[in-house]
């Protein structure tokens, strides 16, 4: 007799998405749910704090399998992504010996940055002496007008070798729309230029060479839902274009390469990927290629810059790693993890080894390319993906409805619109709503920057200077590309700078929980800007705060205690103290008013900007 197994979770009533609301809201104590714990995104839908089965119960995306289309789930059954490291090639011969020695370290695919005048075949079999071309994969970039050399030239040389040239992979990165992005100059001969570069690889089908560089709008600060529909329009654009000039959608579709930028939001990334898939390969369907293949996409994904920081840099390896497993649990083709000292100065044999070490503990401790999308029905990835769809969608098509992807970069909509999302985060930055931990919230007090700056003042902002050193005018906007932490960093490498180092005294009085929690908001809020921090355990009276200030040789003081003491302590320390130093008062009382009746005019809290905060102490302090 066969006997019947009962599920554990039966013996238990089943409990309702309302239900459920109905503790939380008990729980927050009166507490609004909407304003407490859902939040909007900066891609223009709201997250819920929880997600259940009935969320993602009517959604086709969770219906298809890893490699089959739409391919939202991955363009094959396994995720063995692939490790890549860049080049700067300058002197073939150690380009070579290098390239040799990091694949020894782990690295699978590898990108060589090459300058035009070493474009020959002869460079190319020095440079790729010993490498077996049919197992790693090869990326190549130049100048982009000797792109076409550069394709012509890379042919030429693998019919030199006796490699199957079906085997050989990788890319060369046509991307004729970075001039128009960071230059402001036309490029109107894009669809020409392609057809070439296309014409010059027809053997080696292993290669993409229609490069879209989202990773451009992302470094430059763009919100997630932007990076991923301005790429589509960019892709469209190669696909729209190149069929006219009479190739078929399968020809065009099988050369284009993403590259995709990884931001530190961890969730968000890893669905922006699962929805590029799904986007893509319905973009491509309906040119109607010869089989779905042709809707695969080939993604590239690279860890952000525009995150990076100068001081504290060693936390970039915190947010470059949890960009690399993002990209890597999404089922990207290969993701370079840019080292964590590239904002400052040329990566050295240290940084690149840490950061090809990020990628392989997450494959060789961590096991993450033996399971594929493991995100694959969670409650919350699958709606992000859907939700970060519809936006990227909706951005598509309003792309599509200038004109495609060349009329609306040559219009400026592009470019506008990842800047005014780059502002938008900017202000964030200053404001502490978005952090940069070690910049602009807990910061190394005592560190020093300037010693390690090699890149110069590198600012990065796209200005137009062509090789010869020529400024050349733009003709529409450029992408801003200043990171995120540099306003804090122009702020504190000026009082590193300026040889004289203002002393901030914490004057903590009064009740102990406030007193201790405020001058910890304003040693963190002070060191932002590389002040000397004397911190307290607190005193008895304020003279005796004021006395130690100035025995100190303090250039602020800033009184910490709590709200309701403040009415007292304030205007007593402010008179004592005459002017002998600027006077701070730590929080936003409610006697914030009688208090500037009286004379006591700065304020920092939770909501202050603090950017622009320092940098008002700063010029009354003459920095």
């Amino acid at each position: 007799m066969a006997e019947s197994k009962e599920k554990l979770f039966d013996q238990f009533p089943p409990v309702s998405t309302q239900e459920w609301k109905e503790k939380v809201v008990a729980d927050l104590k009166g507490a609004d749910f909407d304003k407490k714990l859902v939040w909007r995104t900066n891609e223009g839908f709201n997250v819920n704090p929880m997600y259940r089965a009935e969320d993602i119960a009517n959604l086709s995306t969770t219906d298809s399998l890893p490699g089959e289309y739409p391919y939202v789930r991955g363009t094959r059954a396994d995720n063995n992504w692939l490790v890549r490291q860049d080049i700067k090639v300058t002197d073939v011969k150690e380009a070579n010996v290098k390239a040799l020695d990091i694949l020894k370290k782990g690295v699978e695919s590898l990108g060589f940055e090459i300058a035009k005048d070493l474009i020959s075949v002869e460079n190319l079999k020095t440079l790729l002496h010993g490498i077996d071309v049919e197992n790693v994969e090869l990326n190549f970039s130049t100048c982009m007008k000797s792109t076409v050399k550069l394709a012509e030239t890379v042919a030429a040389y693998f019919k030199t070798t006796p490699a199957d040239l079906q085997k050989v992979s990788g890319s060369i990165r046509f991307n004729p729309f970075k001039r128009m992005l960071t230059k402001g100059r036309d490029f109107a001969d894009y669809a020409d230029q392609a057809v070439a570069v296309i014409d010059a690889v027809k053997e080696l089908p292993g290669f993409r060479v229609l490069a879209v560089d989202a990773v451009m709008l992302n470094n430059a600060g763009s919100f997630i839902s932007q990076e991923l529909g301005f790429a589509l329009a960019w892709g469209n654009e190669w696909l729209a274009a190149l069929t006219d000039k009479g190739l078929s959608v399968d020809e065009v579709a099988k050369r284009v390469k993403f590259n995709f930028g990884i931001s530190s939001n961890y969730f968000m990334e890893l669905a922006k990927f699962r929805a590029a898939r799904m986007l893509w390969a319905q973009i491509v369907k309906q040119y109607n290629p010869a089989c779905d293949c042709a809707c695969k996409m080939k993604a590239h994904a690279q860890t952000s810059e525009f995150n990076q920081t100068i001081f504290d840099a060693h936390v970039n390896l915190l947010r470059s790693q949890t960009e690399t497993m993002s990209a890597a649990l999404a089922g990207v083709d290969s993701i370079t993890t840019t080292p964590f000292d590239k904002a400052y100065k040329e990566p050295d044999d240290f940084s690149e080894r840490i950061a090809r070490n990020q990628q392989l503990l997450l494959k060789e401790e961590s096991h993450l390319n033996r399971i594929t999308d493991p995100a694959a029905g969670s409650y919350y990835v699958e709606t992000l993906t859907v939700s970060i769809a519809e936006q990227a969608w909706k951005l598509f098509l309003e792309v599509e409805e200038k004109g495609g992807f060349y009329k609306a970069v040559k219009e400026g909509f592009v470019q506008n619109q990842v800047n005014a999302s780059a502002e938008t985060r900017h202000m964030n930055v200053a404001r502490r709503k978005e952090i940069l931990l070690g910049t602009n919230q807990y910061p190394n007090f005592n560190e020093v920057a300037s010693d390690k700056i090699v890149n110069g003042e590198a600012c990065g902002c796209g200005c137009g200077k062509h090789e010869g050193g020529h400024h050349c005018e733009p003709e529409f906007p450029v992408l801003n590309t200043k990171r995120a932490a540099s306003d804090f960093e122009t702020l504190r490498l000026a009082t590193e700078r300026s040889g004289k180092r203002p002393t901030v005294f914490m004057l903590t009085i009064g009740n102990l929980a406030m007193r201790l929690a405020r001058s910890q908001f304003s040693s963190n809020f002070f060191a932002c800007a590389g002040y000397k921090i004397v911190d307290n355990l607190g005193f008895e009276t304020v003279q005796a705060g004021i006395d130690a200030a100035l025995d100190a040789k303090a250039d602020i003081v800033v009184l910490c205690s709590s709200d309701d003491e403040y009415a007292q302590y304030a205007p007593e320390a402010f008179k004592i103290l005459d002017g002998r130093a600027l006077f701070v008062v730590a929080g936003a009382p409610a006697c914030m008013d009688e208090l500037k009746a009286q004379g006591i005019t700065e304020f920092i809290h939770v909501r202050s900007n603090v950017l622009d905060t320092l940098k008002s102490f700063n010029e009354k302090l003459s920095i």
